[in-house]
């Protein structure tokens, strides 16, 4: 099944959820409205646009879909997926006029790539459980990546961590770099061992914070509290918490209790000349007064 093609079938949707017509003719309008607004008469500012220019909008967008799913705010979340779309569409318009591909290429390859890698539904693998699924799914890419490799010069030795794009959020890249080891047995064998690492890091931290002769080395500490996160990011991986919806979650707590400190404290002045002792009064008094969001 890596051909992508499903025998006897006209489309790889059926049954009960096939797709609504509405939103292709949507789409289309989309996509014109995106190449009149890169167009010869367009909009300035879209046709000075380059890839390197539109992809920190991706990644604020990105986030701004996260936060409207951690809200459970739905019609947020319509526009915001509405935002991120319009991303897909940018890079695709400015790559058809590049002649690198167009958007029917990216949808192409998404249909075989979905067809490709679940065998269990458009061919004959069994799939028993979600494990199965997970399991066929790495294998087929696995196989994806050695057919692409086999294509591409060999001069410099790969490593199974070459696909884990560099470009993603710290947070994110530690956890697949360490799921990744992990898949041949260079991981720590639970969590218990992770919490002894921590204690480790810690020391060695502090150790770089104390004073020398030679003064305190910037790079030194750095290093060390990168190493620190590091192993936080794998202990929440043993312990199945996702760190970077762990740490929004903090986030928006910590808006919450200190939104709570200003409003006791009456003005943002009077927050500022509070004493130390008057914070920590104020901060105990907000973690009780801001409470935690409903989930649904």
């Amino acid at each position: 099944m890596l051909s992508g093609k499903v025998e006897g079938m006209a489309t790889p949707v059926s049954g009960n959820h096939q797709l609504e017509a509405e939103p292709s003719s949507s789409l289309a309008e989309a996509v014109a409205i995106m190449a009149r607004l890169r167009g010869p008469d367009g909009c300035p500012w879209d046709r000075e646009q380059t890839f390197d220019s539109i992809k920190r909008h991706t990644l604020e967008e990105t986030y701004e879909v996260f936060d409207a799913i951690e809200r459970r705010a739905w019609p947020d979340l319509k526009d915001e997926l509405g935002d991120l779309l319009l991303q897909v569409l940018f890079y695709a318009q400015m790559a058809s006029e590049a002649g690198y591909f167009t958007l029917q290429d990216v949808a192409s390859n998404l249909n075989a790539k979905l067809i490709r890698r679940h065998p269990h539904i458009f061919g004959d693998v069994v799939a028993s459980d979600s494990a199965d699924v997970l399991r066929n799914w790495e294998q087929i890419k696995q196989s994806e990546k050695k057919a692409s490799t086999d294509l591409q010069p060999s001069d410099l030795p790969s490593s199974m961590l070459d696909d884990i794009p560099r470009a993603m959020p710290a947070v994110l890249e530690a956890s697949k770099l360490g799921s990744r080891a992990a898949k041949v047995g260079f991981d720590w064998p639970n969590a218990d061992g992770l919490f002894d690492k921590l204690q480790e890091e810690i020391g060695e931290l502090k150790a770089e914070l104390k004073p020398s002769s030679d003064g305190r080395s910037p790079s030194a500490i750095e290093a060390e509290f990168g190493d620190l996160l590091f192993t936080a990011v794998n202990l929440a991986r043993h312990l199945k918490v996702d760190p970077e919806t762990a740490l929004r979650a903090t986030n928006a707590k910590f808006r919450r209790r200190f939104a709570a400190m200003e409003s006791a404290a009456g003005s943002r002045d009077a927050l500022a000349a509070s004493t130390p002792s008057e914070l920590d009064r104020l901060w105990n008094q907000a973690k009780n007064v801001a409470s935690e969001p409903p989930r649904s």
